[in-house]
């Protein structure tokens, strides 16, 4: 289990719920890197901001949530109910406009924040384990 926030121009937030060998990892985020012109594609076809699953690889998916701000919530998994990711998106998406309300945030910037880290991963545990 994969997730990240994808800025414009780099990689906001990561979590990686397994800690595996090294090529695993690699090769997850070449699946999730390789699936960002899926999601570019898939934004044109839609006014959905959750875009489902927008690419399957090895037995895996990629599901993607675009922001109205054009930021990117990907979650690579190995199959999980839609329902549940739906929900982790939208959990994640409120968290995400509560840390955009802060002034000492910079928009499109790396996540720093140990709140926000804990949090992601409690809502992870909630509907994703």
């Amino acid at each position: 289990l994969l997730f990240v926030i994808v800025g414009k121009n780099e990689p906001l937030y990561e979590y990686n719920k397994v800690q595996a060998a090294d090529s695993v990892t690699r090769q997850n985020y070449f699946v999730l890197h390789s699936a960002l012109d899926l999601v570019e594609k898939a934004a044109y076809t839609t006014t959905n901001m959750y875009l489902k699953v927008v690419d399957k690889v090895n037995h895996q998916q990629v599901s993607t949530f675009l922001t109205a701000g054009n930021v990117k919530f990907m979650l690579l998994h190995g199959g999980k109910n839609e329902d549940s990711i739906k929900n982790f998106f939208s959990d994640v998406y409120e968290l995400y406009v509560k840390l955009l309300l802060n002034p000492f945030y910079a928009y499109d910037t790396p996540i720093t924040s140990k709140a926000f880290d804990t949090r992601v991963r409690a809502i992870a545990r909630r509907y994703l384990s």
